[in-house]
């Protein structure tokens, strides 16, 4: 059989002289039609660059590929030389034949242009749609990648969508052509594991009706195992194995895919949970949250009260000294608007927010997911850790420079780092940075908001590993915010399950995972990827996400509860 794609020798690099400068070192393999190749890495291994000169894309990134063939076989049966071929020709090929769904989905939509006005664009260029024919195959496919209130949503711009459902709508862009093949890097990086499963099992389906082949670039070795027949393990631009998906899982040759494999945080469904639980005597929690609520109006009419989005609806919690509390749940069930709360960064509509202030004028601190946009380009290390111990009120002297060099000791920097700037760091050091510069006001809690979704497996190691050790020497706790059920099972002492804008379950990280008593926490649970799961087949699941646009003046019910165990809650569902 004749290979839909054939990479031979292929060898890219950047800048002046890109031979000399090589980020992808012969690389070759080929993909059939239906298949499916992954591609796993870290940072800096070559993926997405081999990925983006399949349809000469890094030719946009200053890029050139410097040897090699890339061989596409094309619908009518005709073989182009990718990297020969003229910019009119790729025009056609990108998009209509070769589908590509980018990591970060905020640089790769138009901020102003509404989500359904750019799919429908992709719809006209590539299958000729237009007018009423256009949106109704736009709606399908925000159906098809669970958006909740499709239809409202066609006129959202980008920036009024949370990270999610902004991937979810670069997911679907790319499948509106229907390409032959298509190359996901990092597509579900940003979205939660529910929403994960359906986006895989959608992807499973497409290729089984249509024989579209798939590269897969992901540092989640635990999806690509559900998802691949080949993987391909790339380090230093080069590919050091390559191999059916059970080989490389079951009997990894080389050193680095059996450090990777290592390194990847396996979901034991509560058996990993810690036990080292701080909640004994008669302690006081540091936080306590009382029936949250936080409203976001929509405009619904000039003569007509604004409807409301129900993000937080009622929210209620406990967080002791050296405890984790780990917020789980989909893209927009209000986790990060929860944290946001607690912070004052967002007004809450009502609700009791008590915060024990002991040993810190500023008792709570945050750590968001991207480090490079938490940290101002323009000042070295040395001013980014002093300005928030300067903005409350502290003197730049000899004794805040120890209290810098201290914790960049801690969380394992040297201390020369303080004249180097964001841009000289890697993700993962980037990450110790912004931890470091949220202890320097020494507080009792720090928010970590999806603080190591971003970072490599080997890295996402080194960094929990060192946020429990600063936990045990300064008594931390932490309200820990994530979509990856193996990290939070790895970190948290409690687990809160969240649907919808509220706290469907709450109890001990062990029994949450053990035993999940919600359908909503069920569903989420079933669908953690896992290399030990990796004969499991994705399903579609029709549950409909509930709308959280709510008419002027609705309050909701008022919540009824039951004990599941010593220290487990579960919301009673609404009957059937």
């Amino acid at each position: 059989m004749i290979p839909l794609l054939n990479v031979d020798n292929l060898h890219v690099g950047f800048g002046d002289d890109p031979r000399t400068s090589e980020v992808v070192r012969g690389v070759s393999f080929s993909l059939e039609a239906g298949q499916t190749l992954g591609i796993v890495g870290e940072s800096g291994s070559g993926k997405s660059v081999t990925a983006l000169s399949i349809n000469r894309l890094v030719d946009f990134g200053g890029g050139r590929i410097t040897a090699g063939a890339i061989t596409l076989q094309r619908a009518d049966g005709t073989a182009l030389d990718i990297t020969a071929a003229r910019e009119r020709t790729l025009r056609h090929v990108r998009g209509g034949e070769i589908g590509m769904i980018f990591q970060e989905p905020m640089t790769s939509l138009n901020p102003v242009h509404t989500v359904g006005a750019q799919i429908e664009e992709a719809l006209r260029l590539n299958r000729g749609l237009r007018g009423s024919a256009a949106r109704i195959a736009t709606l399908e496919m925000l159906d098809r990648v669970r958006i909740p209130d499709a239809r409202s949503r066609l006129g959202y711009y980008p920036h009024q969508l949370s990270g999610g459902m902004r991937q979810r709508v670069m997911i679907a862009m790319a499948l509106a052509s229907s390409p032959r093949l298509l190359i996901a890097d990092e597509p579900t990086t940003a979205l939660d594991v529910t929403v994960q499963a359906q986006i895989m099992a959608l992807l499973a389906e497409l290729r089984r009706e249509t024989g579209m082949a798939m590269i897969f670039i992901t540092h989640d070795i635990g999806l690509v195992a559900g998802i691949a027949d080949h993987i391909m393990v790339m380090q230093g631009g080069v590919a050091v194995e390559q191999n059916t998906t059970d080989q490389v899982l079951d009997h990894p040759q080389h050193d680095y895919t059996r450090h990777l494999l290592s390194a990847v945080p396996h979901f034991t469904a509560g058996k990993a949970a810690r036990g080292d639980s701080p909640r004994t005597g008669n302690c006081t929690p540091v936080i306590t949250v009382q029936d949250l609520v936080v409203r976001f109006p929509v405009s619904s009419g000039l003569f007509r009260a604004q409807d409301a989005v129900h993000a937080v609806d009622g929210v209620d919690f406990e967080l002791m000294p050296g405890e984790t509390l780990g917020i789980v749940g989909e893209s927009g069930s209000g986790k990060s608007t929860t944290a946001r709360a607690i912070l004052n960064l967002v007004e809450k509509r009502r609700g009791v927010l008590t915060v024990k202030s002991g040993r810190s004028r500023r008792p709570i601190q945050m750590v968001f997911q991207d480090p490079y946009a938490s940290l101002n380009p323009r000042l070295d290390v040395e001013a980014l850790l002093s300005e928030p111990a300067i903005a409350n009120g502290q003197r730049r002297d000899a004794a805040l420079l120890e209290r810098m060099k201290f914790l960049l000791d801690r969380v394992g920097l040297p201390a020369d780092a303080l004249s180097r700037y964001p841009h000289q760091f890697s993700g993962g050091q980037r990450q110790r940075l912004c931890i470091a510069r949220a202890l320097m006001l020494n507080p009792e809690v720090v928010v970590l908001d999806e603080a190591v979704s971003a970072l490599d497996v080997s890295v996402q190691a080194k960094v929990l590993d060192l946020l429990i050790d600063l936990q045990r020497e300064f008594g931390l706790a932490y309200v820990f915010i994530s979509h990856d059920m193996a990290v939070v099972e790895r970190i948290a002492h409690r687990i809160a399950v969240m649907f919808a804008g509220q706290i469907v379950e709450i109890g001990t990280a062990h029994a949450i995972l053990s035993d999940p008593q919600h359908s909503y926490t069920k569903r989420l649970i079933a669908a953690v990827p896992a290399i030990e799961r990796r004969n499991q087949h994705f399903t579609l699941d029709a549950t409909q996400v509930p709308s959280l646009v709510r008419r002027a003046g609705y309050e909701p019910p008022q919540a009824l509860w039951r004990k599941a165990g010593p220290d487990h809650q579960v919301r009673l569902e609404p009957a059937a």
